[in-house]
């Protein structure tokens, strides 16, 4: 988990990242939509290149600029956000004053995210897990966090 946050932990990266899934891919959508400082903006989407979370394609040569595409690895963040944003929902704002809901389309209800084992397709409850034991050579969360 320390890893993951590593890469999508800072506030800034996950708003991009939530706007990312709502359709922005350049520099400027994401600067008027969250006001967040040009060299902050800058960094976290350097940062979620070089992570593999989006690759940049080029739209225009003069001036050179880049869009920001989503990869599978960044795409398979939407479970996490949809959480979060889930969470935020419930344990944050009162009752219906939470922002930015999501309405699934083929229901057309208010989504409420829930985790389903691949397997058996039974939702996970916490009482449902437990953890695996750890490789004798698995690195620490420093160690993971250095490299």
């Amino acid at each position: 988990m320390a890893a993951a946050l590593s890469v999508v932990g800072d506030p800034w990266t996950l708003l991009i990242l939530r706007d990312a899934f709502s359709g922005s891919k350049r520099f400027e959508q994401w600067q008027t939509s969250l006001g967040v400082a040009r060299n902050v903006l800058a960094a976290r989407l350097k940062s979620l290149v070089a992570y593999g979370v989006f690759t940049t394609r080029l739209y225009s040569q003069k001036p050179p600029r880049k869009e920001y595409i989503l990869t599978a690895k960044g795409r398979d963040l939407m479970p996490v956000l949809l959480a979060l944003s889930h969470w935020g929902q419930t344990h944050i704002y009162e009752p219906g004053e939470a922002p930015g809901q999501f309405i699934h389309t083929p229901c057309n209800h208010v989504l409420e995210p829930t985790l389903t084992c691949a397997h058996c397709r039974e939702e996970v409850k916490l009482g449902d897990l437990k953890a695996m034991p750890e490789p004798a050579d698995v690195k620490t969360v420093g160690e993971a966090l250095a490299s």
